[in-house]
């Protein structure tokens, strides 16, 4: 794929990058090596100084990036926005709890006393240079979830962005620099995903964080794991969306339109496959249809715009081959389901659809449709709800709606993800950790588990 900015709500290609060769790829890590030999020195309070400046001139500059975010990759403008402000809000968490997070810690008396220790310590030392491969989907938030707590810790980082948002990628180096940050704390690799696995074959870069599609995470894994290398890992995620007979039926549609369609759909937290008791199927089905018809597609530049196009011509190609698939097999379509062929629209859009009657045979059923696409499933009874919402290779969040306590227990319980949120959406916070189980990855990110993720935990034991 080119590294070049290509405008998904007209198909125009704006602007070019050549790919950085092995000269300045040697320089970039060396520089990298050498700039964490002294920035990992670097006093907490000086660390959280920088972080706060970079937060500062993010907030200035949201209009500016948000228009960049939503040229390259098609995201509402509001929403773009407010992912700007999100990051700035991160920024500032880890400025503001990093060094509690990683200070030392003291194992119980009896267990030092035990060791034959006057005293013992577990210090968090940070690793190195850690290379970021990070996707399109939420340009400046993938990233910066990875770059604040990083940089706080001590490392450094190597960010290998999407070739389809450059300009987003180079914006984020500037903003460090801007921000005061030593040269080479953060460095932007114009690169294509070929140079990856020599790169994280280098023995200067110490770790990885990668957040994308399956292939992407067991090519990263294969390699680290060859290297010896920790990574952490968030991939896909197909997040069932429950809907038991005590739920708010009127809060439960009205959310879960939001849930699916959030980012034109190109979320891996988003919900996708809504699972409803029977005894309140009909009315769930009829408030979300009637929802998800309502939406207005659109110039995601204008700020009444609630989906706009898919980031790519390809990404808009295979949801449509899931959506034809399923309505080949059977599958009954509720609203949507074809491409929008209108000319005042001439991008990648595909509309808000719902999908019923969907069977294990269909492609969609165990496929993540990356787009604003819903299938509804029926469920008898709470048994069949885990079991349907277990059918999946992912498990990366899920959305739980009940009033029933022992219910909510029970999903807790037995649901194969790395969140449950009861009576709302999955979203992502600063302070809680955030990843999934089975295919949907490995490891943390956010709160004090993701900051603690790339750092050497040290036992520091000093004798009697």
């Amino acid at each position: 794929m080119p590294i070049a900015t290509v405008n998904p709500a007209t198909g125009e290609t704006l602007k070019t990058y050549e790919a950085m060769g092995e000269e300045e790829l040697e320089r970039r890590l060396q520089l990298a090596e050498a700039t964490f030999r002294t920035y990992r020195t670097i006093p907490f309070a000086e660390r959280a100084r920088l972080m706060n400046k970079a937060a500062s001139l993010l907030d200035e500059l949201q209009q500016d990036i948000g228009r960049v975010m939503t040229t390259e990759m098609g995201k509402p403008i509001k929403q773009a926005r407010a992912e700007a402000a999100k990051c700035a809000k991160a920024m500032r968490w880890y400025a503001d709890h990093a060094e509690e997070l990683l200070g030392d810690e003291e194992p119980a008396e009896f267990d030092v006393k035990d060791s034959g220790a006057s005293r013992v310590l577990v210090r968090y030392r940070p690793l190195g240079p850690v290379l970021a491969v990070m996707p399109w989907n939420f340009p400046l938030w993938q990233v910066v979830r990875f770059a604040a707590p990083a940089l706080m810790a001590g490392n450094v980082g190597l960010l290998k962005h999407a070739s389809n948002v450059p300009q987003t990628a180079l914006f984020l180096e500037d903003l460090f620099h801007q921000a005061g940050y030593p040269e080479g704390c953060f460095q932007t690799l114009l690169i294509g995903s070929g140079a990856v696995d020599d790169i994280l074959r280098d023995e200067r870069v110490k770790a990885a964080t990668l957040t994308g599609s399956e292939p992407a995470g067991r090519a990263v894994a294969s390699t680290a794991g060859d290297m010896v290398k920790k990574t952490v890992l968030e991939l896909g995620g197909s997040d069932p969306y429950v809907v038991m007979p005590s739920a708010d039926l009127d809060r439960a549609a009205q959310i879960a339109i939001t849930a699916r369609v959030q980012n034109n759909g190109q979320s891996c937290i988003a919900a996708k496959r809504f699972i409803v008791h029977t005894d309140v199927y009909d009315a769930f089905a009829e408030r979300f249809v009637a929802g998800m018809k309502a939406l207005k597609v659109g110039d995601p530049m204008e700020e009444d715009t609630d989906v706009g196009p898919l980031a790519s011509e390809q990404g808009r190609d295979d949801l449509e081959e899931l959506v034809d698939d399923a309505e080949r097999s059977g599958a009954a379509v509720l609203c949507g389901g074809h491409r929008l062929r209108r000319p005042e629209l001439p991008g990648w859009y595909y509309p808000p659809t719902v999908l019923a009657g969907i069977t294990r045979e269909m492609r969609i059923h165990r496929e993540e449709a990356f787009g604003p696409v819903a299938t509804l499933y029926r469920a008898s009874g709470l048994d069949e709800a885990v079991l349907i919402a277990n059918d999946s290779p992912f498990g990366l969040s899920s959305n739980v709606w009940t009033r029933d306590g022992a219910e909510v227990d029970r999903f807790v319980r037995d649901l194969e993800a790395g969140a449950v949120y009861v009576n709302g959406m999955t979203a992502s916070h600063p302070a809680f950790p955030f990843g999934g189980v089975k295919r949907s990855g490995y490891g943390r990110e956010l709160s004090g588990h993701g900051i603690r993720e790339f750092c050497n935990i040290t036992t520091v034991w000093h004798g009697a």
